[in-house]
């Protein structure tokens, strides 16, 4: 009796292990895996290049898995649009709020101007810089010629080693490489190298000089005028005459002849009386 009880328990407690396991194994197979969950985050749809200002079709939300959070990001387009990148996004890259300028600090070129320096520019009148090759990056020296107060034409280096930030209205260089005439240039100056620049400006004419972007030795150079640039044409003028001219030889001092001696005698006629002179050496 004992025994078949034991029997049956067994039994049934066989019967519904299968049983849970049937119906477990039955829900796993209708749902093989769970995805998981995800967040909308703001992403770059395009490449976008460092000082533009974002805009609408830059941008659009991004599924991003919410178990790896990102420091920084945007879960609104709105929260980005107009606003100036400091850094270059790619495509599919996520906004952080370290790639923007802070709301109000301006957009563009502005957001590229590292604390303490200046953008100055100065007009190029249509001249093609360097053969057209000067884009924004490239490193120049600054030349000045002018003419100093009574002297003759000078030109020297003013500046070394500067960073062209712009090229016209452009702030990144062409894609292809392609060369063009601009009409202004500004370069990445302290506030004493742009006053330099521009009183260059009004002394004379200001010419840049291309350098190897990873040539960073300053040059020790001087000025040079006109007069040395042309030393081997230039012809001497003859110089001025002494005061005392030169003695070619001595000559001989002609003495002075001796004023002759004159002898006076009287002549008495009667009442008569003259006189009449006589040289000396006169023949008698």
């Amino acid at each position: 009796m004992d025994l078949r009880r034991i029997v049956l328990a067994l039994g049934l407690a066989l019967v519904l292990s299968g049983g849970v396991a049937y119906v477990l194994y039955g829900r796993l197979r209708g749902h093989p895996g769970t995805n998981p969950q995800v967040i909308k985050i703001v992403a770059a749809v395009k490449a976008v290049p460092a000082g533009s200002a974002l805009k609408a079709e830059d941008v659009a939300l991004l599924d991003w898995p919410q178990n790896i959070p990102i420091a920084g990001s945007f879960s609104k387009t709105d929260d980005v649009v107009g606003r100036a990148l400091i850094y270059p996004l790619a495509d599919k890259q996520p906004v952080l709020q370290r790639d923007l300028a802070e709301a109000g600090s301006g957009m563009g070129l502005s957001v590229r101007i590292p604390p303490g320096m200046r953008a100055t520019s100065i007009r190029w009148n249509e001249i093609v810089g360097v053969a057209g090759f000067l884009f924004p990056g490239s490193r120049v020296d600054v030349l000045n010629t002018y003419t100093p107060p009574g002297g003759t034409p000078v030109t020297e280096t003013v500046l070394q080693n500067v960073e062209v930030i712009t090229a016209g209205q452009k702030v990144q260089p062409d894609p292809q490489g392609k060369p063009e005439t601009v009409s202004v240039v500004t370069l990445l100056l302290s506030p004493t190298d742009s006053e330099k620049l521009l009183l260059a400006t009004s002394l004379g004419n200001v010419q840049f000089v291309l350098r190897n972007g990873a040539d960073t030795q300053v040059a020790k150079t001087r000025p040079v005028s006109s007069q040395e640039l042309m030393a081997d044409v230039l012809v001497k003028p003859p110089a001025p005459p002494s005061s005392a001219p030169r003695s070619r030889g001595r000559r001989a001092v002609e003495p002075r002849p001796k004023s002759a001696e004159v002898y006076t005698i009287e002549i008495i006629q009667g009442e008569k009386r003259s006189e009449q002179k006589f040289p000396e050496g006169a023949p008698n």
